[in-house]
């Protein structure tokens, strides 16, 4: 399965230690050059910027000749959504509100780092609780309510 990742989901699963569910899950993951532009900023945190400069094989770059223009998102969405629609990929990682609905505009199948984590979780290769309490220990914004659904679908109860 081949999926395309915008810059959040790389980013975060980087910084809670869980990159390295992305090929046992989805097998290929393939970013815009301009979303590792991104990860690769001076701004971007030290261990995303060393985890691109070795980049592992599965994690392929793309440099994208037409990029869809789409307000208000930012160049990575932009450029994701596109490679996205341009890969047929089964899935766009993505958290930004303004792009998952862009991308569901487009018919693309959306997974945000929730999602991910999630999925990891059901087929055991994480513990979804203590990935949770790595992901509120950074800057990343949780909605309590999609936590709480999350963990109660791990468990079994709906």
């Amino acid at each position: 399965m081949l999926v395309v990742a915008d810059s959040s989901p790389l980013n975060v699963l980087v910084r809670i230690g869980h990159v390295e569910i992305l090929p046992r899950l989805f097998g290929v993951v393939c970013i815009p050059a301009e979303v590792q532009g991104e990860l690769t900023d001076p701004r971007a945190p030290t261990e995303v910027r060393e985890f691109l400069r070795s980049l592992p094989n599965w994690l392929q770059i793309h440099s994208l000749q037409t990029i869809e223009r789409i307000p208000p998102l930012g160049p990575g969405e932009q450029a994701a959504i596109s490679l996205a629609v341009q890969l047929k990929a089964a899935a766009l990682l993505i958290d930004e509100r303004d792009g998952r609905k862009a991308a569901a505009a487009r018919g693309l199948t959306i997974i945000g780092t929730l999602g991910v984590l999630e999925q990891a979780a059901g087929v055991g290769l994480i513990d979804l609780p203590t990935a949770i309490e790595r992901l509120r220990a950074t800057d990343f914004r949780l909605d309590h309510a999609l936590i709480d659904a999350a963990l109660r679908r791990v468990r079994g109860e709906g």
